[in-house]
């Protein structure tokens, strides 16, 4: 017996969860707050204390966790390669 696969199999099964567990986090709450702004959305100025927007976000305070940004861009690239697919068969009808 292979000591090594004692440990690689807990390893392998602990990992699976952790990256289900992200998955459903990011399903559920897909903004995180803004690393810029802290989440607060502005800023504000040293002088007369004016108030300025966050353009990393817009002034919304949040952006898109990295997990759902993946997401994201998956499921655009399968959208694309399915409407290629419906062309490529509406094609061949005709």
């Amino acid at each position: 017996m292979n000591p090594l696969n004692s440990f690689t199999a807990p390893f392998f099964i602990v990992m699976v969860f952790v990256a289900l567990g992200y998955a459903w986090s990011c399903a559920v709450f897909p903004y995180r707050a803004c690393r810029s702004c802290r989440g607060y959305g502005y800023f504000r100025s040293p002088i007369f204390r004016a108030i300025r927007l966050c353009r990393r976000c817009d002034g919304t305070g949040r952006t898109l966790r990295a997990g759902r940004r993946a997401y994201n861009a998956a499921a655009r690239t399968r959208r694309a390669i399915r409407r290629a697919q419906d062309r490529n068969r509406r094609d061949g009808d005709r």
